[in-house]
């Protein structure tokens, strides 16, 4: 039983709720990277793959309003276009404000999503607690998770 899996794990995690979904490809680079992982790292080996391809940096504002404090946050905004999602307890003028130093901020986008009132925390936790998981995530998740008795489960 493990109570926190690793990066082998949560990666096929992602594999596994992506399934066959043309639309997504789930990327191994951040695991297989030797020492620290920055966010430019990833970007730039990521666009060294693919030169032709439109990134997507999606971030909560809350996340976004943090950006100047990254490692290379300029150059992060030249390599991906940064899609904001609003997040409560984070307005808007906060992540303008917080973005408006850093050249490229400009062309964040923002957009609005719904409100899921569901964390990762509180997935582990009714997983621990032996409490049903699905439709909360995709059932092959939820089929990984008890196969390998993930999180206390």
């Amino acid at each position: 039983m493990d109570d926190e899996p690793g990066p082998e794990h949560r990666l096929e995690l992602c594999r596994v709720a992506v399934g066959d979904d043309v639309r997504f490809d789930v990327s191994d680079v951040e695991i297989t990277r030797e020492g620290s992982s920055y966010t430019v790292d990833t970007l730039e080996l990521l666009r060294s793959r693919e030169p032709e391809s439109e990134l997507f940096l999606i971030v909560g504002g809350d996340i976004a309003a943090g950006l100047p404090s990254w490692r290379e946050p300029e150059r992060v905004l030249s390599l991906a276009t940064l899609a904001v999602a609003g997040r409560r307890g984070t307005s808007r003028a906060e992540v303008d404000e917080a973005l408006s130093g850093l050249p490229g901020g400009e062309r964040a986008e923002f957009f609005q999503m719904p409100t899921i009132s569901i964390s990762s925390t509180v997935l582990r936790g009714r997983v621990r607690d032996d409490q049903p998981i699905r439709y909360y995530v995709p059932d092959a998740v939820v089929s990984y998770i008890d196969d390998h008795r993930l999180y206390g489960g």
